[in-house]
């Protein structure tokens, strides 16, 4: 037995831990929705061919979904 109490090729994960990092993530994830949800003007947008007119914010909201689901896959791949 090692002098830290777990056997060799064991490790304890500790997912729960407060890092700076997740701390610096949760930040920017706050800033980013408040700037999303005070720009509420209604917004004509080009996607491609079609032109939608819809609130600046839901176009905002998409986009960063769509970049949340971008970083979860590429985070995902890397492992």
């Amino acid at each position: 037995m090692s002098p830290t109490g777990e056997t060799s090729g064991t490790r304890r994960r500790t997912g729960g831990a407060v890092t700076p990092g997740r701390i610096a993530v949760l930040v920017l994830g706050i800033l980013a929705l408040v700037f999303i949800f005070e720009n509420t003007r209604h917004v004509t947008i080009r996607l491609l061919v079609p032109e939608v007119s819809m609130p600046l914010y839901l176009a905002l909201l998409a986009v960063f979904v769509v970049g949340l689901c971008c970083g979860y896959f590429l985070k995902r791949r890397g492992r």
